[in-house]
């Protein structure tokens, strides 16, 4: 079973810092690029950053200069640490993998794209 599992969200004041951990379990061979994505309550999903297995990084505008990602390969886990946070930050924040691919036994393999976490609530009071 695979599975990608964040932590580290919770309640904290405008100006405040988190940081959101994202890791893959299971037999994993290889991660592709990992992102976060955020949706805010009535809100579509959004992109938020993204890094390739490379350390390439993209973020979204709204974020840049306040948000960064990161990964370590070797634990198959992306991390955010948010910077000076905003109310409008206030979202359930989701990890995915483009493509994972992993073990299923017997020197089998299999890959599946999109992978989802479940999510991490994060809540800024103004």
């Amino acid at each position: 079973q695979v599975q990608l599992v964040e932590s580290g969200g919770g309640l904290v004041q405008a100006g405040g810092s988190l940081r959101l951990s994202c890791a893959a379990s299971g037999r994993i061979l290889s991660i592709t690029t990992m992102g976060w994505y955020r949706q805010a309550p009535g809100k579509e999903r959004e992109f938020v950053a993204q890094i390739s297995r490379e350390g390439r990084t993209n973020c979204a505008d709204s974020v840049k200069d306040r948000f960064t990602i990161s990964r370590d390969n070797a634990k198959n886990t992306v991390y955010l640490q948010m910077n000076s946070l905003k109310p409008e930050d206030t979202a359930v924040y989701y990890c995915k993998a483009d493509r994972l691919t992993y073990w299923i036994g017997t020197g089998n393999s299999a890959s599946a794209s999109d992978y989802w976490g479940q999510g991490t609530q994060v809540t800024v009071s103004s």
